[in-house]
Order: structure tokens, then sequence, then C-alpha cells
């Protein structure tokens, strides 16, 4: 629509992620601050980006955005090691989540009651039979 060409990125999809920008504590099951992230909307609301802090120094970076073309999020990530990871998904139930191409990692953010987030990181071996948990933390917001 000529709406969306005045305001690129202006669609409900595009809103999908909303729920993650902010500063955030990130916490373990334990209760053990494993790090902290800060969520930006960036090039006008076209992109979210994420940068990310643990606790033991390690750091990284990622974009996420919503193509319209494919109707899927995608997330690219980087980090100090090199170490890249490319997800996509979408939006349901509730909750955003993204996969690997490949069907071995795929992360699941959650927006919780408490107005918390929690990000479950999982791993597969099997193509998706079982997955073991890489990443579980919960993201309580900085005021």
């Amino acid at each position: 629509t000529q709406q969306q060409q005045q305001r690129p990125c202006s669609t409900p999809e595009h809103r999908q992620f909303d729920f993650w920008i902010g500063d955030w504590e990130v916490y373990n099951p334990q209760g053990q601050r494993v790090g902290s992230n800060r969520i930006d909307k960036v090039l006008g609301g076209c992109a979210l980006h994420e940068s990310w802090r643990g606790s033991t120094g390690h750091r990284g970076s990622s974009y996420n955005f919503y193509d319209t073309t494919s109707g899927k999020w995608h997330q690219t990530w980087i980090d100090v090691a090199g170490a890249p990871l490319y997800i996509n998904g979408g939006f349901a139930e509730g909750r955003m989540r993204m996969v690997d191409e490949a069907g071995t990692s795929r992360i699941t953010w959650t927006p919780l009651e408490s107005g918390h987030v929690r990000q479950h990181w999982e791993q597969s071996a099997d193509d998706g039979g079982t997955w073991t948990t890489v990443f579980d933390g919960e993201y309580r917001r900085v005021y």
C-alpha cells in the first residue's frame, strides 16, 4: 500500500519481536546472573540489534528482522570467537521461535506475565528427534 511505501517496516508482523526490546540482566534457572543484553530497534524499526555481554566476558551481536518476501523472521548472530548462527522462523502461540537451516539449533523467546522474557536455546544431534538445552535464560528488564 501507499502508506507502507511511506513508512517501511510498519506492519504488525514487524512489531512481533518488540517484546524483546530493552536493557536486560539475564539469569540462569539457578538464579545466577549470566550476562546482560541490550536490544535496540534500529534502521527505522526495520531491525532489532542485540548486544550480548556474558558475565565471563563472552560477547556477541545479532541483527533480527522480518522479511516480508518470505514471511519469516531472521537472525544473524556473530560472537567474538567468530562463531556465526543463522536462524529463521516466526511468531506463533505467543512466542518467537527460530531454527537453523540444518534443523540442529532452535531458539525460543517467550514473553512472561512478569514482564520478563525466557530465551531457551536447544540443539539436536538426531535431526530434531530429541533436543538438549544449551542455554536457558530469564531476561529481567533493567529500569
